[in-house]
């Protein structure tokens, strides 16, 4: 089974497939395959206001100061997140390390497998 891991970062504009393993993202010794399942249907169709209330901001926040804590609640739940480089989506997160978030990524018709660095995080919200 291969996974489209989906890299969000300033130099790099790739797709590629590793083979189904644990995320490239911190290296999760703890790794579970049946953690890893991508939800079983679409996110909710409603696109949430970056100004709605629940919403949480890094911005503002030198990289730092953020903490990892803040989106952890959001672990195997439904979450809008707007990164700084302007792009939002929905995401399905199955691992929150120190300085990284990876899970399942909603491209509008199926889920792809991504990573990104928490300071690429402006804000996000849970559902």
């Amino acid at each position: 089974m291969y996974f489209n891991y989906t890299f969000d970062c300033p130099n790099c504009n790739y797709r590629t497939e590793y083979p189904s393993s644990p995320p490239p993202f911190g290296g999760n010794p703890q790794y579970n395959q049946s953690q890893s399942q991508m939800p079983s249907g679409p996110p909710p169709k409603m696109v949430p206001s970056k100004n709605q209330g629940g919403a949480k901001s890094l911005t503002g926040i030198s990289p730092m100061a953020i903490d990892s804590g803040a989106i952890v609640p959001c672990k195997y739940r439904y979450v809008y997140i707007w990164l700084t480089s302007g792009s939002s989506f929905w995401a399905w997160l199955t691992f929150v390390g120190r300085r990284s978030v990876s899970g399942y990524r909603w491209t509008g018709r199926r889920w792809v497998y991504f990573g990104t660095d928490l300071r690429r995080i402006e804000s996000f919200i849970c559902r």
